[in-house]
């Protein structure tokens, strides 16, 4: 491509890490056309963008909230670019398509469940510099893809890529999709049903990022327990495969990338998978799925799995990994949860020894069953509740830091451009096996290691920094 003033594609992801890999993906394939690709979030300071062509905005609809950003971000890059036009996808385009499209004439949506198809667009605009034309072209593009009548997810793992713009270790998707009716949950409406990559694809794509040197690989999905592909025997019989039989071929098949687990549900943790986690390969941090300490919210979230699950689960995961890394994810305020209901929840917490607990407000989405449930938790209840969970949350956290300084950890290297000078010397940033995010302040005319390489940090101290500012939450040195 001739490169012109308008050679840049800018990308905003919000929401999960499926997110973050398909951004990935459709940003390879407009870098391999000689465009620019941004990742830097634009912000009310930013200066303004006339070299972006094309703004792309990967949504999320897990809580009002996160559209609500979607929107604002929208807008803000309508603002910052004024040269460019805003496509928007991802689960929130998916549900909500007329409602972002009222927002702006430069504005084009594209539902999450054809997001792949927008791999194809660098090469229907790479050579064209008006807006006007490429304007054009993304409408008759557009218009096309809501004709097709089934509305299915085309090709769901066409955006698996060897390089990362943004991430220094890689991400492979297994999984997208969801079976489950949970009451309060939209991701089944726009994501669709289930689909799994199959297993020996899924192990060729974790070879390939083995050979273009990544140290580790983060597998990710929208439901691992739905996880099901099959091998072939030598006479052709298909053998079922589930995520635990893909974790150990995986390890089998390749010699030295690590593997980092998502997102877990508890009712996969079995005796056999942690036996198979025990591998020193399989990184000590685990995010599972709990939602509610309370059996009675559980049922009426239509969960599959009760509190005894979630306990056997961590059980099991500490038999295997001596002291890993634990997160969850709590829900505060669903429809009828009493003070005794979130009793539960904190008893859960403490006897589980939580590292970490995402913790966000009830929000009620339109579509769902929970979405008319009643009684409704007062607002400022939620919001109390939330705050206790972060209190937990940030002395579980610094409490398990405290246990490892100074120890020595097996870390990856983060990319340069999240380096930064003081006072002369380069502060850089590496995440452990056991997901700390450490700030390494180099020595004068020290090295500085390789975005995505294994490197060995000693722990310092807590900064308790990260989470809601994106910064490290440990001090470190590099050995």
């Amino acid at each position: 491509m001739e490169t012109s003033a308008l050679n840049t594609v800018h990308f905003e992801t919000l929401g999960c890490k499926l997110n973050q890999v398909e951004s990935e993906g459709i940003a390879k394939s407009f870098s391999d056309l000689s465009f620019c690709v941004d990742f830097e979030p634009m912000t009310a300071a930013s200066d303004e963008r006339a070299d972006v062509v094309l703004c792309v905005v990967n949504t999320c609809t897990v809580t009002a909230k996160a559209e609500q950003k979607a929107r604002r971000i929208i807008r803000l890059l309508l603002k910052k670019c004024p040269r460019s036009l805003v496509i928007v996808t991802g689960c929130y385009a998916q549900v909500s398509a007329d409602e972002i499209k009222s927002i702006d004439s430069r504005v084009f949506v594209l539902g999450g469940q054809k997001k792949s198809a927008l791999s194809k667009i660098p090469a229907l605009v790479s050579d064209i510099s008006e807006k006007e034309k490429i304007s054009s072209i993304l409408k008759g593009f557009f218009d096309d893809l809501e004709k097709n009548p089934d509305g299915k997810i085309l090709e769901p793992f066409a955006l698996s890529t060897s390089s990362f713009f943004n991430h220094s270790r890689a991400s492979l998707k297994i999984q997208d999709g969801c079976n489950a009716r949970c009451t309060y949950c939209k991701i089944q409406i726009a994501r669709g049903s289930s689909v799994s990559l199959l297993a020996n694809e899924a192990i060729s794509r974790l070879r390939s990022l083995e050979k273009a040197g990544y140290a580790e690989a983060v597998i990710t999905t929208v439901n691992i327990s739905q996880y099901h592909s099959f091998v072939k025997n030598a006479d052709g019989t298909k053998i079922p495969v589930n995520f635990t039989d893909l974790l150990k071929m995986m390890l089998e098949s390749t010699e030295k990338i690590s593997i980092r687990i998502s997102s877990l549900y508890p009712e996969i943790v079995d005796e056999r998978f942690a036996k198979i986690a025990e591998n020193p390969r399989v990184r000590p941090h685990f995010h599972i799925s709990v939602q509610s300490g309370s059996d009675a919210i559980l049922e009426k979230m239509k969960r599959p799995y009760r509190i005894d699950a979630v306990k056997n689960a961590v059980s099991l995961l500490k038999k295997a990994k001596g002291d890993p890394f634990l997160a969850c994810d709590i829900i505060a305020g669903f429809p009828g949860e009493t003070d005794a209901d979130f009793d539960l929840t904190m008893k859960m917490l403490e006897e589980c020894g939580f590292t970490f607990v995402h913790a966000f407000p009830f929000s009620a989405r339109p579509g769902t069953e929970a979405f008319s449930m009643r009684p409704c938790v007062p607002s400022n209840v939620a919001k109390n509740r939330v705050e206790r969970l972060e209190e937990f949350s940030a002395r579980q956290k610094k409490s398990y830091i405290e246990r490892f300084v100074g120890k020595e950890i097996e870390a990856v290297a983060e990319s340069w451009h999240r380096a930064k000078v003081y006072r002369d010397r380069v502060i850089v940033h590496a995440v452990t096996e056991n997901f700390l995010h450490c700030q390494i302040l180099l020595k004068n005319g020290e090295r500085v290691p390789e975005a995505g390489k294994t490197v060995r940090v000693k722990i310092e101290r807590p900064l308790l920094l990260s989470e809601k500012t994106g910064e490290s939450d440990t001090k470190a040195v590099l050995l």
